[in-house]
């Protein structure tokens, strides 16, 4: 009888194993291990675990690349002595190595090492992060701010829980041993960046990374009783109530920024006057603009004598940020031409915003500041937007020139008019006639320069024709 039963189960076995696939009929691997995916590729898998793809494949004996299926271990190699199923994750920004170690009940050395982090400069919103998986959710979702002159103590009895529970899910040694300004896990409450206090909701930053020219656009999903400032490249970040729960502060990067890693930096105060301040760096991405062909231009219009005031002025009319913001939708085309056509073809423009540009002989050390739009001397010039006129006069390089504020920092400019049809201060609608195309100022002939500002800094015209903002 037991001769038959031993038979029977061997039978068993070898049917269930024939039916494995050839991976899982294998001897399973030892050490760390990523499960395959849906749509993961191995070249993927590599790439987020900081591996090359050929010692991924050495570990994991694979000779083809393309050969993984869905649900397959592999071995992750460079993490001896580390044992278990690991993930990743994109860091959000609002979250730092001890954030993310509370968040994910793993201790900071652990994911300093299972991340190869020498600093702490490395965890850049958007960047992967390796986690342990442990089986265990995380111990609370809401955080608190722990005040100045405040005790864990205080902090749970506010907070309706146990203060030795608070030391235990945010791994303190004792309960003395939290900091002022520290962002402690609660056990309850809404999930969110988790270096950030529980009245900040949600941080969206797009696009991230940022763009070399283009528009950025910062949201935080908090009370209106917050108060809130930050910086990002040099620059002051505006932030605005937009009356749906979120404020929202528009950048933009300028079109010769260096690519790398920029530390953006919020402050503020909670509705009980608490100060919280927290800085992260987040990645810029270089665009690649190409090259007009030389210019030739009167030699007035170059000499830095003339050319550096002239700028210094401009730059400034684009430098408030007014709290009303006036625009709706997408930008219209300020031109006759057909915006659908024009977008589709791109047979429309001149010249693009951000193509690298030689004047006289120069090397190209300049940049195109707007988009030049197809259009003879009289052609009608019409306002993008609902805003009020800034700057309406004649200059020497930009020829006759307008400037309309939109609200929120952002505004628009148009240069080499041949007549302006509005003055400083007047209030001007979306599609209202505010000028004829000329051929003033720094020109080789009759055309529309429109440039739009965003937080002090020109950026690329047809992105605010492509899309709604904010």
């Amino acid at each position: 009888m037991k001769k038959f039963l031993w038979i029977n189960l061997f039978l068993v076995l070898a049917l269930v194993g024939s039916n494995l696939p050839a991976w899982a009929q294998e001897e399973q691997p030892w050490g760390p291990f990523y499960v395959v995916q849906a749509g993961d590729t191995l070249g993927d898998i590599a790439s987020r675990f900081s591996v090359s793809l050929q010692a991924l494949m050495d570990a994991n004996q694979i000779a083809n690349a393309n050969l993984v299926s869905e649900g397959q271990r592999l071995v992750i190699p460079g993490l001896e002595g580390i044992q278990g199923e690991l993930t990743t994750s994109s860091v959000a920004f609002g979250e730092h190595l001890r954030s993310l170690s509370r968040r994910y009940q793993v201790p900071v050395e652990a994911l300093a090492r299972l991340n190869h982090l020498t600093s702490p400069f490395e965890l850049f919103a958007g960047s992967n992060l390796i986690i342990p998986q442990n089986g265990d959710s995380p111990v609370g979702a809401g955080r608190a701010l722990l005040e100045p002159g405040q005790s864990l103590l205080e902090l749970a009895v506010l907070k309706n829980t146990n203060p030795w529970r608070l030391v235990q899910s945010n791994a303190l040694e004792n309960s003395w041993s939290t900091v002022a300004g520290d962002v402690l896990l609660l056990p309850a409450g809404e999930a969110g960046p988790g270096a950030l206090p529980g009245e900040i909701q949600a941080v969206e930053i797009a696009p991230l990374p940022f763009r070399q020219g283009r528009t950025g656009e910062i949201r935080i999903a908090a009370p209106a009783s917050l108060t809130l400032s930050g910086d990002l490249m040099g620059r002051a970040l505006n932030f605005f109530p937009d009356g749906s729960g979120s404020y929202i502060a528009m950048h933009g990067v300028h079109a010769m920024s260096e690519p790398g890693l920029y530390t953006l930096t919020l402050r503020g105060k909670l509705a009980d006057g608490a100060p919280f301040a927290f800085a992260q760096q987040v990645g810029l991405r270089a665009v690649d603009y190409p090259q007009d062909r030389p210019l030739t231009v009167d030699p007035a219009t170059i000499d830095p004598a003339v050319t550096r005031p002239e700028d210094a002025q401009w730059t400034a009319l684009a430098q408030p940020a007014t709290p009303q913001r006036l625009w709706q939708g997408a930008f219209r085309l300020p031109s006759p031409l057909s915006a659908e056509y024009c977008l589709e073809s791109g047979d429309c423009w001149t010249s693009r915003f951000g193509n690298r540009r030689s004047y006289n002989g120069s090397p190209y050390n300049f940049f195109h500041t707007g988009l030049d739009i197809a259009g003879g001397t009289g052609t009608e010039i019409y306002a993008p937007a609902d805003g009020v006129v800034v700057f309406a006069g004649p200059l020497t390089v930009r020829g006759n020139a307008t400037m309309i504020d939109h609200g929120w920092g952002v505004y628009t400019g148009y240069m080499h008019q041949s007549e302006l049809r509005v003055k400083a201060g007047d209030t001007v609608k979306a599609g209202q006639m505010i000028g004829l195309v000329g051929a003033t100022g720094r020109v080789e002939g009759p055309h529309l320069h429109w440039e739009v500002w965003v937080g002090g800094v020109q950026v690329d015209p047809l992105d605010w024709l492509r899309q709604v903002y904010p």
